[in-house]
C-alpha cells in the first residue's frame, strides 16, 4: 500500500491573474495517479519550465502546479514491476512538468512508460547535466546524420548556440568532426562557445531579414533552436542538398518562407520532437550521450542551483539572458 510522504516542491500559484513560484510542502498523496513513484534528486531547467512558471496556459492549463519537464532519481514504488524499486531512472518529455507535476518537486508519480533506465556509469546529476536540452541536441545530430550529413560537406551552423540545446549541439557536432559556426545574440558568450568547439561565432545579424528568397550559400547543414524569422533566413543560406534540424520556437512559431530553398537547392527541413517520441529513440540517444557522444566540456561548465535559485534562473530564460546548462539539485 502506498504511503504518504511529505516533500518539498517549488510550486507556482495563481492569484488575481498573477503567477508566482515558491517552495511549498506537499504530500505524495497530492500527486496524480501513476504506476511509478520516483524520489527526484535532480532536475534540469528549460525554456518550457519558464513558460509554465509564468502562467503560460499553452504549456500548463491549471494551477497550482509544479514545473520541471526533466527529472532523474530513484524508483521508490512501482506498481508495474518495471522499472523496479531501487532503480535509477530518467524521465523527460510526455506531459511531465506541463500538466503533470514535474521535477521541481522532490517526488513525481508517472506512468512506467515514461521512464528510461539510467545508463551504466551515470547518476542523476550527470543525466540532468544534459536533460531535455541534451536529448534534443542529440536527436538533432541524429537527424542530420540520418540525412547523410558528413564533416567533409562543410560548415554546420548552430542557431541559438548559447542556449541549453545549442551549446550541447555545438560541442557534440565539433566532437564528431564537423566545423561548427555558432550563431548567437549574446556576444559575451563567444569565448565559451569557442571553448566548446565552435570555429567561429557570428552575431544574430547573420540571419537578419533579406528580401531575396535565396542568398549565397554559407552553410552545409544547420541546427536551429529558435524558429521564426531567423530560421527562414537560415534556410536561404544552406547549400544544395543540405539539411536543417529544427527544434525550437523562441523567435516565434511562424515560418514565412518560400519553396525555393526546397525545390531549387533540395534543402531538407528536419523536424525534431523530443517529447512524444518512442521511448526506444530516447534510450538510444541517452546511451550515446553516456558513451561516444559524451560532452565533457558541457558537463564541466554546468551551473547547479537549489530551489531557492529557480525564480531568478527561470526569469533569465524569459528575458533571453540565460546561457548554458542549469541543473536543480534538491539537496542544496
Amino acid at each position: 500500500m502506498s504511503q504518504d510522504i511529505a516533500f518539498k516542491a517549488w510550486r507556482v500559484t495563481e492569484r488575481d491573474g498573477q503567477f508566482s513560484g515558491s517552495e511549498q510542502e506537499l504530500s505524495t498523496a497530492d500527486l496524480p495517479e501513476g504506476e511509478v513513484l520516483i524520489r527526484v534528486s535532480h532536475s534540469s531547467l528549460n525554456y518550457k519550465d519558464a513558460l509554465s512558471a509564468s502562467g503560460n496556459k499553452g504549456v500548463t492549463r491549471n494551477y497550482p502546479h509544479t514545473p520541471g519537464i526533466d527529472a532523474a532519481g530513484e524508483v521508490v514504488e512501482s506498481a508495474a514491476g518495471k522499472p523496479a524499486v531501487g532503480e535509477q531512472v530518467i524521465v523527460t518529455g510526455y506531459d511531465l512538468g506541463m500538466n503533470t507535476d514535474g521535477g521541481f518537486g522532490e517526488y513525481i508519480r508517472v506512468p512506467a512508460g515514461w521512464c528510461v533506465s539510467m545508463p551504466d556509469g551515470w547518476d542523476a546529476a550527470r543525466a540532468m547535466t544534459y536533460g531535455t536540452a541534451g536529448l534534443t541536441a542529440g536527436l538533432c545530430v541524429t537527424k542530420l546524420l540520418q540525412a547523410g550529413a558528413k564533416p567533409d560537406d562543410g560548415r554546420v551552423a548552430v542557431c541559438g548556440a548559447s542556449g541549453a540545446v545549442g551549446s550541447v549541439a555545438v560541442e557534440l557536432l565539433a566532437s564528431q568532426g564537423f566545423e561548427v559556426v555558432a550563431i548567437s545574440g549574446k556576444e559575451a558568450q563567444a569565448p565559451a562557445l569557442k571553448s566548446l568547439g565552435a570555429s567561429e561565432v557570428l552575431g544574430r545579424e547573420t540571419l537578419a531579414p533579406q528580401k531575396k528568397p535565396l542568398v549565397r550559400p554559407a552553410f552545409a547543414h544547420a541546427v536551429d533552436t529558435v524558429g521564426g524569422a531567423p530560421l527562414a533566413e537560415l534556410l536561404k543560406q544552406i547549400r544544395p542538398g543540405g539539411s536543417v534540424a529544427c527544434c525550437g520556437l523562441v523567435a516565434g512559431p511562424q515560418l514565412e518562407t518560400t519553396v525555393l530553398p526546397f525545390i531549387l537547392r533540395g534543402v531538407n527541413l528536419l523536424g525534431v520532437d523530443s517529447v512524444e517520441i518512442p521511448l526506444g529513440e530516447k534510450r538510444a540517444v541517452w546511451q550515446k550521450l553516456a558513451g561516444p557522444w559524451a560532452c565533457s566540456k558541457t558537463e564541466a561548465s554546468v551551473r547547479t542551483i537549489g530551489r531557492g535559485g529557480l525564480k531568478e534562473a527561470l526569469a533569465a530564460f524569459l528575458e533571453g539572458a540565460s546561457a548554458g546548462k542549469i541543473v536543480l539539485d534538491h539537496s542544496r
